[in-house]
């Protein structure tokens, strides 16, 4: 006896998201990609993931706004072309690795503000136990957020004070 195996297709007639473009320095972002690299479920609209990824990349503009600034400054018309202070361009992959870098600052962002987001519905009590199992999660993003922002601007990623 053979079993049927069912198969779903992407719908053809479903464009992919827009890239979010960015201000010429940094580069476009692509919600698709997004979705697909960290497990965006369709219950995120495609709109909530874009509000959500513009409101990441606003954020870390923010950090990274007197940096790119001086590369700017400096004749660097795209991340893409920042070097080193050898004068090379790290990549990974063929990516410069800046670029790389960029979108995983944004990524987790977004999906740290989707995951927080996702969890103010109404909650039975075992829906928020497993909310609060997300909590660190929550801040594991934000923190690998944060670490590459503190990469990209070549500082260290904790700083210590003595009291």
């Amino acid at each position: 006896m053979t079993g049927l195996i069912a198969t779903v297709l992407p719908d053809e007639d479903t464009p992919a998201p827009a890239l979010i473009v960015n201000d010429g320095f940094f580069p476009e972002i692509d919600p698709a990609v997004f979705r697909k690299q960290h497990r965006i479920r369709d219950a995120v609209t495609p709109d909530r993931a874009r509000e959500a990824l513009i409101a990441a990349m606003l954020a870390v503009y923010r950090d990274l706004a007197a940096w790119a600034l001086s590369h700017r400054a400096g004749g660097t018309r795209k991340l893409d072309d920042v070097r080193r202070s050898d004068g090379s361009i790290s990549t990974i992959d063929g990516i410069n690795t800046l670029v790389l870098l960029y979108q995983r600052a944004v990524f987790t962002a977004a999906k740290a503000e989707v995951v927080e987001r996702y969890r103010d519905v109404d909650l039975t009590s075992a829906g928020q136990r497993k909310a609060e199992d997300l909590e660190p999660s929550i801040t594991e993003l934000r923190r690998d957020s944060i670490h590459a922002i503190r990469d990209m601007l070549g500082v260290t990623r904790t700083t210590v004070e003595l009291i």
